[in-house]
């Protein structure tokens, strides 16, 4: 580990050299992909030379312990720093874990109704709801792309970006079958009824990231569906992309002009089409480790939330959070802090195998 801290801060100082050179400066992408770098590996630098401060100052006191004068001193100094000795150690693992290069990036969500018909799509309604208002919390900000919404209020399929820098990094592991047991307010008997909605997070993705032919793309117009006023039923302003080599579609009918709607449904394709990639890639590798929580497998029944209980759990990490309502008010940090305590936690435990 510290072979490759040493390693790192050598970078870190070339880096500090390049980024102050005045013709790297005036290669705009190149400063600011060194930039990105630079600000990239900073924390780890700091922490390991906090890290080598703090075994120094140990080594100083242990000479100090030979002055009958300063014994008392070095005493004090070497047991709180022989304290703080093994943090440091387990923050510089923890930095050195390979960060998500996605983590800062927006979010495309898209939830659809699974498995019980209208109360399917009345839970997926509240799970917009419930994630509507942790990115508010959040200060994340949110635009509805596309919905397909029934008359009772819920959604056969929503589609919405959430933007705001780290957003990925706190709805990634949302991804999965969320599972709902409850009695429908259509219900006489007062039956439970099991329903299921699927989420697919996506991270927003550059057009450097994914490159797509013009050729390639079918563009159809249509007028959009559903609640929006007179213009947005008048008029052929919706948009839906068709990528004709795999097939895939990405519609949005939100916006007014056709022009932005095509624009929307654009990053909408990319990202899905990145996700594809991905995915091949993932498995193309042999033995690769899958955490528990980050394998994002969207067939996954990853939580349950229990109404007659008051008890939502999520099943990947065997939490169970009673807070109900809080949670469905956009409450999520508790368990989304504890999924990526885990995940970072299995990813040290890989390491060390």
């Amino acid at each position: 580990m510290f072979q490759k801290l040493e390693g790192v801060e050598k970078r870190y100082e070339e880096l500090n050299a390049l980024i102050s050179d005045p013709e790297v400066i005036a290669k705009q992408s190149e400063w600011t992909k060194l930039m990105k770098e630079h600000s990239d590996i900073q924390d780890i630098v700091n922490k390991y030379r906090e890290y080598k401060k703090v075994s120094s100052a140990i080594e100083e006191a242990k000479e100090m312990l030979n002055d009958p004068e300063l014994k008392e001193l070095a005493e004090i100094e070497l047991v709180e720093n022989k304290e703080k000795l093994p943090k440091i150690e387990e923050e510089l693992k923890i930095l050195l874990i390979p960060k998500d290069p996605n983590d800062d990036k927006n979010v495309i969500c898209e939830i659809r109704a699974g498995a019980g018909g209208e109360e399917a799509a009345l839970f997926a309604g509240t799970l917009f709801r419930m994630y509507s208002m942790y990115a508010e919390r959040r200060h994340f900000k949110i635009e509805v792309v596309y919905e397909n919404a029934t008359e009772l209020g819920g959604y056969k399929e929503i589609s919405f970006m959430i933007t705001g820098k780290g957003a990925y990094s706190r709805f990634k592991f949302e991804s999965g079958v969320h599972r709902v047991q409850r009695v429908p307010d259509t219900e006489s008997s007062g039956r439970i009824h099991t329903s299921t909605a699927t989420v697919a997070v996506l991270p927003e993705i550059d057009d450097v990231e994914i490159e797509l032919n013009p050729a390639d793309i079918k563009m159809e117009v249509f007028r959009a569906s559903g609640a929006g006023g007179q213009h947005i039923n008048k008029t052929s302003s919706a948009v839906r992309l068709i990528h004709v080599p795999t097939g895939m579609v990405a519609e949005c009918q939100t916006e007014r002009s056709q022009v932005q709607n095509r624009e929307y449904a654009m990053r909408l394709l990319r990202s899905r089409l990145y996700e594809i990639e991905k995915e091949k890639q993932d498995s193309a590798v042999k033995n690769e480790r899958k955490t528990q929580v980050g394998s994002g497998d969207r067939s996954e029944k990853i939580r349950t939330y229990n109404y007659p209980q008051g008890r939502i759990t999520d099943h990947r990490i065997g939490m169970s959070i009673f807070q109900f309502d809080n949670f469905l008010n956009g409450d999520l940090d508790e368990l989304i802090d504890n999924l990526i305590a885990t995940d970072r936690a299995e990813k040290l435990k890989g390491d060390e195998e």
